[in-house]
């Protein structure tokens, strides 16, 4: 689970009381040391900041899907029930956790923000302290302040699923499907976790073509590529399925042995600040958002 310095989030809870709009600004020049143009964005991070005042603020389907919990309802009703992974149990405080109920393996993840997920792999050997210490951190934090994200603002619960098991019995690779007015374009996907401290993140398109659209994917030489992972061609269907409704969102996914499990939808990644995307390819992500398709 990750969380901030208490100074760190009172300061960004304050620019946002103050004005969402001050804690874009202010949090945008930090980032990329350059003023945003909310007039006429350009880029996709500049276009999220925009969604996030005029948009993701009111739209009750937005709310519904940005939580992990009541998602589910949506992923059901678009005919993907099946890709749900089980929940075990919910509650609204670590302290309600009945470790006895619970079996060996298992995740508990808050369902608003980024970051709440704490991974148990073998249970006789959690620290429980530790870990409800770290579960009420996290129920602390205020997620729609720190970088002024409306859609984070909900009742919080927390939840606990079953473990979904990779290769080797290691937790496993997610997908990451990037959308555009229900079209999924790319995946973003994680290679060498296993074998490398730093693993890579390479972008591929539904035909399964390395695009050369980040730092790692630029590097790569000539003619590299991954194995295609069995399941990959249902996770864009999954995909294109689930957001249809939607502008932009990245929605999440988990393969184990080719079968699809259902990971989150996100609407704002790295806060709409994320400065590890290339300048160009944020242009070019930012011109597939048509803005004007929007009913403010």
């Amino acid at each position: 689970m990750r969380t901030r310095s208490n100074a760190n989030m009172a300061f960004r809870y304050a620019l946002t009381r103050i004005s969402p709009k001050l804690n874009i600004k202010v949090l945008f020049w930090i980032n990329f040391h350059r003023n945003i143009d909310l007039k006429h964005p350009k880029t996709l991070d500049e276009k999220l900041q925009w969604m996030k005042l005029h948009y993701y603020s009111t739209n009750a389907l937005v709310h519904q899907c940005a939580d992990k919990w009541r998602v589910r309802e949506y992923v059901e009703s678009c005919g993907l029930g099946q890709i749900l992974n089980p929940v075990i149990a919910t509650y609204r405080h670590g302290s309600e956790i009945d470790w006895d109920k619970l079996p060996s393996r298992f995740v508990l993840k808050w369902n608003f923000g980024c970051g709440g997920n704490l991974i148990c792999e073998d249970k006789s050997k959690l620290d429980k302290a530790w870990a409800l210490k770290e579960i009420e951190k996290f129920r602390r934090t205020k997620q729609h302040l720190l970088a002024a994200e409306p859609q984070y603002k909900m009742e919080k619960v927390l939840l606990c699923e079953e473990f979904i098991e990779g290769e080797n019995g290691s937790t496993p690779v997610d997908y990451k499907v990037y959308c555009f007015h229900g079209v999924p374009k790319y995946v973003m996907c994680c290679y060498g976790r296993e074998e490398y401290k730093k693993p890579a993140f390479y972008f591929f398109d539904r035909d399964w073509e390395l695009q050369r659209i980040n730092r790692a994917g630029k590097d790569a030489p000539e003619g590299f590529t991954i194995p295609k992972p069995d399941g990959i061609d249902e996770v864009f269907r999954c995909a294109e399925a689930l957001s249809k409704p939607f502008p932009f969102v990245r929605a999440d996914f988990y393969l184990e042995k080719g079968r699809v499990y259902f990971g989150e939808l996100t609407f704002t990644p790295s806060g709409g600040f994320d400065k590890s995307r290339l300048p160009e390819t944020d242009q070019m992500f930012g011109n597939m958002v048509d803005l004007t398709q929007i009913d403010k």
